[in-house]
Order: structure tokens, then C-alpha cells, then sequence
């Protein structure tokens, strides 16, 4: 196996040389396009001329080169800024719709106004979409002056514009826009019932930026969009003292990997005392027995500040890759309802689903895509499964110096936390700036708690102080800094030595540069990787190393600590299996994610098919291309929007359930299959039988006004969030059939059998 999987990485290692060498010949092109001559009356002139040539249809390929120097002489003569040969490199490959793989500090901003501006001289226009709303703002405005130098118009969308401020961003020639708010406009274009409310145009070419988190780690994220929420229809603030006198293993169980609970027998009879209501499993109680369980679930497996924080009296979810608050982010509306009431908060949960799609449907929409990160290469096999995504690795413009030390794995957090103290304290009284990556606020905060009894002064950035992060972050690399931060804080933004300041950069250069702590282990290398890269960029010296305790929650995942049960000290273990262990259980982990990923999509795709083929019939209608007086036109639209959100609530009905079926030994996901597809089958007989008994009843009104009275409207106010995609995952992987067959006996046979209570 070893031997086939190093002739399978030769292989790919040659093709991408390969693919280099062409990208490599194509530049010597692109530089012999000597434009340094030319006025700017003459630039402007060969942009016109593209445009022309690409409009009339001139393959864009045929234009590549001269399109790239010219974008090159504009960015030298507007910003002051010369591509280097490895840009230009990967501005060919992202044309040629790659991935690629460029590191940290490269001038990925830069590489993508080449293609950019290529592809948006047909006039289709062209999105980047990148992480934040920050990230848009900034690189529409520093690399604006490119685009407007050679005539074409530029823009970023940001949440909260306007619906006419978003359709004009969205009508320029290039769009800087975070996927998420991308994806949220689609959805309110799907249930416009006026063609005058969208603001997207078809979809062309997209550019990618942070691949591998919109790509893989957000990929299977739903956008949502609903009416507006009434209020709970159950007390969850009772519910929620409920669970808390619930007691583990006499009264609740964990599945194996501890990523779900439920009750037991004992715990069952306890909580039908506490509520009085009679057996929890008949069918009157099903939906207290889920809301039940929903508390239960919250108060046990959900930790204030590790998976949530409360800041402003309102719920707001930390992303487990990031871990930065995820910007408007819910759990499945049960789960939302009982976290609110644990906290004693105010639900805001409910409310119709009108309409979703997750990230990686909606990247789908577009014709022509790319991307770029820093780390893709250790998923580049799911990359292409997915997307058909072929990564290439370009080389960096100066070689990477920065020492990867190995890990220190050591027994307990306690002697974890001494060693990270001990390390920052000394390296600190260097003057070497310290960037420390922690897994969650909680550990952030401890860490800083513990420096500052130090003396060690430090910058805490983590999900609670989020605002100022690219500013706070950027200053990273001065002398003396040590900054504490959750995961990938301020992602897209450089750390430069010095903090940009030439003569500390020296200074900093001389101590050994930016120096990275990581204090866990992640479950996907890639992430580890996205960490180091935040030292040693274009060239500079750097070092990275990470502390890791076997108590941390992967590691205990997988029953690691049971090698060494009972065994406590202080030093760091020396036993070099140990490490090759860890690496084993990240590429586990990794091949566990990939699976779990793959079969949601399994259940996710179909529904997407079904929604594009009822969508693209919506879409006929609001833009009148089948004959209609307005009110045929308006009362069809209403049924389409009225009956998929049933269908949207049936399938999520069917989810919940649904692997109940692997009992009777018929395969989930086929199961599923054949029941959405009943379900779709009817939609249009619904819509068609509504129809028509809704326009008998007009009698041929075109009058808003009875359109209204007789309920033809659209909700009064919607609300666009993300479920979090972490609880779908883990409740898939906690259904194994002791849990499985746990349930299903305690629902089917207590009754029969009037199992005492205790």
C-alpha cells in the first residue's frame, strides 16, 4: 500500500512540474510584452480592444497574454506593484480553473486580478469571493485602481447594503463578496415575486479565496432563509431545569465518541416525574420527547465559551475551525431554542424555512470556478472527489526557511499549560514576537490568565473581541509581542516582521523571526499547516512548534491516553511512536470527516436537484417568458414558494429519522431517495390544484389589493442564518446501532411491557 500511494505521489509531483514548465513558458510570453513604452492613452486603448475581441467571441485563452501584461503595467503604474514570476504562474492556473496552492504572504490578492480582469472582459461579470466582509471591502479597494485604470467597473458587497446598493455591486464588471452574503442574496432572489426585487445576474466565473475553508470546512454549511419566527410552543426554560437534574450514566448515556447523549430507562421515568406527563414515548408526547432531548443535549455537550458565547444578551456559536464567533450562525432550531433557554435568554429560534442551499450547491451555480489557498494539498483527493478540483503547488518567490519543530506531548493539561508558560515567558524575554493558536475562547483565556501571573503581557484575540482583528493581528510580528488567539484569527491578513517597520524587521529577522505555538492538535493537518503559515512568509525566518496533551480532546477521541493510563509527570514524553500515533489519528479523523461529508451529500443532493429543476420553472414565470396575465403570474409563484417549503419541512422530517431504517436492514440513504421523490411528485399536483382554485376565485383580478386579501403575499419580514453544520455531522455519526437499537426498544417495548419506574 505504502509503495503504491509514494508511485501515485511521484506521479502527481511530475504532473504538476509539467503543468509548471507550460505556466513558466507562459510567463516568458506575458514579460516579452514589453509595455513599459506605451502611454496610458495606449493601455487604455488595448483594454477597449480586448473587450471588443473577447464580446465578439475570441476564445479568452487567445488573449491571455496579452490581457496578463496589461494588467501587469497597470498594477505597476497604479499601486506601484511589479507580479512576480510565481503570480503570474498562478494567475494562468486559476484561469485554467485549478486550485492553487500559494503560501501564506504570496500576493494571492494580487495573482486573481489577472484572471479577474480576463474573464470579466466578456462583460458577464465575475466574483471573488473571500472570507469576511472585511477581506471584500479591502481588496475591492486596494486592487480597484487596477480595474478602473483598464475601464472595467469594480465593487464589493457588504451585509446590510440595500437591495438597489447590492444589485449595483453585483452588475459590476468584477464583485468582491464573502460566499455567505452571496449566497443569502440568491436565496432572497428565489422567493422575489417581482423579477425587479433580485439583484444577482446569471452566474460566470468565481475566483475562491480561502479555498479550503469555503471549500471543504464550510462546504456543507445551509443557508437559510425563513419567515420570521412566532414564539416557542413549549416552556424551554422548565425543560432546561429538567435536564440539569439529570445525572450521567444514571440517568444518560454518551454514544462511543461522545458526541451525542441520551436518556436511559431510569433517566426516562425521571423526567416523565418531573414533568408529569405521562409516558414520554407516546405519540402525543413526540414533540416534548424532542425538545426534551434537545435540552439535554445543550446542557451536557454544549460549554459556554468552548462552543458558544453570550455577548449582548444574544446566543452567538464559535466556528470549531476558526474559532471566531461564526457571524449568524443557529443550530437546527430545537437545539437553538434549548441553548437560548439554558442561558435564560430569549428565543429568537423558528419560524418558516422558505428556502436553502448549502455552500458547496450554490459555488456549483457557477460555470467557471477556482480557487486559492495556502493549504491545499493535503486535501487536494477531496478537492477533486467533490468539486473536480485539480490542485498545483507554486513555488514560493523566495524558499520557505521556517523550522517545524516536533511536537511536545505531554501526559496532562496541567503540565501542558506549565510548559507553554515556561517556553513564552523565556522566549519572550528575547524580544521575539509569540503567536499563540489556542482551540477555544475558554483556553485563550486561560492561557492569558496564566502569562499575565507571569508577568507576561499579552493580546487576547478570540471570539469576544473580534471587531479589530485584521488591525490587532497585523501587529503580530513587532518586537516583544505575544498574541493569543483562537485557530486562524485574522485570516487573510499578513504578519509582517517589525509590524512593517524596516528597521524592527531586522531586528525581529536576527531573533529567529515570528515564532507560532499551537496548543492542540486539530483534526485535519490542514489547519495545523494554515497555522504555521502565519510565520516564515516570503522567505522570512520563522520556527513553529506545538504542545499537545494527551487529555486534549482528539487525542481522547481516540483512546490514546489508555497507553499511558496513570502515568502523570511534567517532562515532555520521549517515546517516538508517540508522534507517528498522533499523525495516524489526524489522517483518521480526516478520512472520518471526508466520509461523513460524502454521505450528506448523498442526502442533500437529491433535494438540491429537485429545487433547481422547481426553480428554473419559477424563474420562466417572474421573468414572463410564459404567457400569464400578472395574476396567473403571481398566484403560481406563491404556490411554487408555498409548497417547497413544505417539502423543504417533509425532507428535514425524513432526516431525522430516516436511519432507523438501516434496523429493517434497507440502505438510509436509498430510503430517503425514494420517499423525497414521492413527495416531489405531488408538489406540482399541489401547485397545479391550488392554482387553479385560487384563480377561480380572482375571477381574473389583477388588483394587488385582493391579491393580499385573499393571502397572496409574501412573509412580512424574513431572517437569513447558517445551521451549523458540526451538529449535523456529529448526530449522522452517533447513530451506531446500540444507540440505535437503545431507542428503538425503549419507544416500542416500555409500553408493552410497563417497565416499572425508578
Amino acid at each position: 500500500m505504502n509503495i503504491a500511494i509514494k508511485l501515485m505521489q511521484q506521479f502527481k509531483d511530475r504532473d504538476n512540474q509539467n503543468k509548471l514548465k507550460v505556466y513558466q513558458d507562459k510567463t516568458e510570453l506575458i514579460r516579452k510584452r514589453n509595455l513599459e513604452i506605451w502611454d496610458d492613452g495606449q493601455l487604455q486603448a488595448e483594454s477597449l480592444r480586448l473587450q471588443r475581441e473577447a464580446q465578439s467571441g475570441t476564445p479568452l485563452d487567445e488573449l491571455l497574454v496579452d490581457a496578463y501584461a496589461l494588467v501587469c503595467e497597470a498594477a505597476k503604474r497604479t499601486l506601484g506593484l511589479q507580479p512576480y514570476d510565481v503570480q503570474i504562474m498562478a494567475a494562468v492556473a486559476l484561469h485554467e480553473r485549478f486550485l492553487i496552492e500559494q503560501h501564506t504572504g504570496e500576493g494571492k490578492t494580487l495573482s486573481a486580478v489577472m484572471p479577474a480582469y480576463l474573464n470579466a472582459l466578456t462583460g458577464e461579470g465575475v466574483h471573488v469571493l473571500t472570507f469576511n466582509d472585511y477581506l471584500a471591502n479591502r481588496d475591492a479597494e486596494w486592487m480597484g485602481p487596477i480595474y478602473r485604470f483598464l475601464g472595467l467597473t469594480v465593487s464589493s458587497v457588504q451585509a446590510g447594503m440595500s437591495p438597489s446598493e447590492k444589485r449595483k455591486a453585483y452588475a459590476a464588471d468584477i464583485t468582491y463578496v464573502t460566499a455567505k452574503e452571496a449566497g443569502f442574496d440568491y436565496l432572497r432572489d428565489t422567493i422575489a415575486l417581482d423579477e425587479a426585487d433580485t439583484v444577482h445576474r446569471p452566474f460566470h466565473y468565481v475566483i475562491v479565496d480561502e479555498a479550503d475553508s469555503l471549500l471543504l470546512d464550510e462546504a456543507r454549511v445551509p443557508l437559510v432563509i425563513a419567515s420570521e419566527s412566532d414564539s416557542s410552543s413549549h416552556d424551554g426554560i422548565h425543560l432546561a431545569e429538567v435536564a440539569r437534574q439529570l445525572e450521567p450514566i444514571a440517568h444518560y448515556d454518551f454514544d462511543e465518541s461522545k458526541r451525542n447523549v441520551y436518556m436511559n430507562e431510569a433517566g426516562s421515568a425521571k423526567a416523565e416525574s418531573l414533568l408529569g406527563c405521562g409516558n414520554l414515548y407516546e405519540n402525543h408526547n413526540s414533540q416534548l420527547l424532542s425538545s426534551l432531548n434537545c435540552a439535554l443535549h445543550v446542557e451536557v455537550l454544549l460549554k459556554r465559551d468552548v462552543d458558544y458565547i453570550v455577548r449582548e444578551g444574544q446566543i452567538e456559536l464559535i466556528d470549531e475551525y476558526t474559532g471566531r464567533v461564526a457571524e449568524n450562525r443557529h443550530l437546527p432550531d430545537g437545539l437553538q431554542a434549548a441553548l437560548t433557554a439554558k442561558e435564560g435568554l430569549q428565543s429568537t429560534s423558528g419560524g418558516k424555512i422558505l428556502g436553502t442551499i448549502t455552500l458547496q450547491h450554490f459555488l456549483s451555480l457557477y460555470p467557471k470556478a477556482c480557487g486559492m489557498t495556502a493549504t491545499a494539498h493535503a486535501s487536494a483527493m477531496e478537492f477533486e472527489a467533490i468539486y473536480g478540483l485539480q490542485v498545483v503547488q507554486i513555488p514560493p518567490y523566495r524558499p520557505n526557511i521556517r523550522i517545524d519543530h516536533p511536537r511536545r506531548v505531554y501526559t496532562h493539561k496541567e503540565a501542558k499549560l506549565k510548559a507553554l508558560v515556561q517556553e513564552i515567558s523565556s522566549v519572550h524575554a528575547t524580544g521575539r514576537p509569540i503567536l499563540i493558536g489556542t482551540s477555544s475562547v475558554e483556553e485563550s483565556d486561560r492561557l492569558a490568565e496564566a502569562l499575565a501571573a507571569a508577568d507576561v503581557p499579552c493580546h487576547v484575540l478570540n471570539a469576544k473581541n473580534d471587531a479589530k482583528e485584521a488591525e490587532i493581528i497585523a501587529k503580530a510580528g513587532e518586537i516583544g509581542a505575544v498574541m493569543v488567539s483562537t485557530n486562524m484569527a485574522g485570516r487573510g491578513v499578513d504578519i509582517r516582521l517589525g509590524g512593517g517597520n524596516p528597521a524592527q524587521a531586522e531586528a525581529v529577522a536576527k531573533l529567529g523571526g515570528l515564532y507560532v505555538i499551537g496548543t492542540h492538535v486539530n483534526e485535519s493537518v490542514r489547519i495545523d499547516n494554515q497555522l504555521r503559515g502565519r510565520s516564515g512568509r516570503q522567505g522570512d525566518p520563522g520556527a513553529s512548534v506545538f504542545f499537545v496533551s494527551l487529555e486534549d480532546e482528539l487525542l481522547l477521541q481516540f483512546g490514546i491516553d489508555k497507553w499511558f493510563r496513570g502515568l502523570r509527570q511534567d517532562g515532555p514524553l520521549q517515546e517516538p511512536a508517540l508522534h507517528s500515533k498522533i499523525s495516524h489519528i489526524q489522517r483518521v479523523a480526516m478520512a472520518q470527516n471526508f466520509h461523513i461529508r460524502q454521505e450528506l451529500n448523498g442526502y442533500s443532493d437529491m433535494v438540491e436537484d429537485q429545487r433547481r429543476i422547481l426553480y428554473e420553472e419559477r424563474l420562466r414565470i417572474l421573468k414572463g417568458e410564459k404567457p400569464m396575465s400578472p395574476s396567473e403570474q403571481r398566484v403560481r409563484l406563491f404556490y411554487i414558494d408555498e409548497f417547497w417549503a413544505d417539502h423543504l419541512a417533509y425532507a428535514s422530517y425524513l432526516r431525522e429519522g430516516i436511519h432507523l431504517e438501516s434496523l429493517a436492514s434497507r440502505n438510509p440513504i436509498d430510503e430517503f431517495h425514494m420517499q423525497i421523490t414521492q413527495a416531489y411528485e405531488q408538489i406540482r399536483v399541489n401547485i397545479d390544484s391550488q392554482s387553479a382554485n385560487m384563480l377561480a376565485k380572482l375571477e381574473g383580478s389583477n388588483d394587488p389589493a385582493e391579491w393580499e386579501k385573499l393571502g397572496l403575499k409574501s412573509p412580512s419580514s424574513t431572517r437569513t442564518y447558517i445551521i451549523n453544520d458540526q451538529y449535523l455531522q456529529n448526530k449522522r455519526s452517533s447513530w451506531t446501532p446500540a444507540t440505535i437499537m437503545a431507542y428503538y426498544l425503549r419507544k416500542l417495548l416500555r409500553p408493552v411491557f410497563g417497565w416499572a419506574k425508578y
